[in-house]
């Protein structure tokens, strides 16, 4: 328990970080998670446009410092590297 203001303070700014936090991985986790069901159901027309998406959520994370740079690279890499593996396998 907090002993002092600014260890109070300090909580209450850690609470609403921790819940942007969460709410930012979770927008990722469903981009990610549509990207994939695009892949499933072999919709080549959507699946451009989900890739972006997810690209566009992930690295909007990295900037926030949500998730790290690197491994914020590391997802888009392999779900781009999923994503072309898809639309060589539908020709």
């Amino acid at each position: 328990m907090a002993n002092t203001k600014s260890a109070e303070k300090r909580n209450r700014q850690a609470q609403k970080r921790r819940a942007r936090n969460i709410n930012v991985r979770t927008t990722v986790k469903d981009a990610v998670k549509n990207l994939r069901d695009t892949l499933t159901t072999k919709d080549t027309a959507k699946t451009g446009d989900a890739l972006k998406a997810a690209t566009r959520t992930i690295a909007k994370a990295a900037s926030k410092g949500v998730i790290h740079k690197r491994a914020a690279s590391r997802r888009i890499s392999r779900l781009a590297k999923a994503t072309n593996r898809a639309k060589a396998a539908a020709k």
